[in-house]
């Protein structure tokens, strides 16, 4: 059972950095903190929709915030978020070839929607 929560958590935390809006946020605060209105305009994102995937990884704890004056400054809650991050750089140099072959996982599906090599259904088309 341990072994099974811990792989449940594990994909947990990389939902966090799986979906591109909050992915593009954590890639914005390597560069250090930043308020909403910097975050949005820094990932081409709404204030609100920023604000939206900040909530979501405050409760995950990949995001930290700080109160400034009349501002909310948020950044990395740990530096090995940045590390990961980091990481991935490297190891997409080695296997970006791969990753954008495959068709198991696109980006273009939406939320909860898997492509029929998954699911094993048709796809609908829209």
């Amino acid at each position: 059972m341990d072994a099974a929560n811990d792989l449940m958590l594990k994909g947990k935390l990389f939902r966090g950095f799986a979906e591109p809006s909050r992915l593009a946020i954590l890639e914005a605060l390597r560069s250090g903190p930043a308020c909403v209105n910097e975050l949005a305009e820094a990932t081409g994102l709404t204030q609100p929709n920023a604000s939206n995937h900040l909530a979501c990884l405050l409760d995950c704890g990949l995001v930290e915030r700080e109160p400034r004056g009349r501002f909310v400054f948020y950044r990395l809650a740990d530096p090995r978020v940045a590390e990961l991050l980091m990481l991935a750089d490297g190891l997409l140099t080695e296997v970006a070839h791969g990753v954008q072959a495959c068709r198991r996982y696109e980006m273009d599906h939406p939320a909860g929607a898997r492509p029929a090599s998954v699911s094993g259904a048709p796809e609908r088309s829209s």
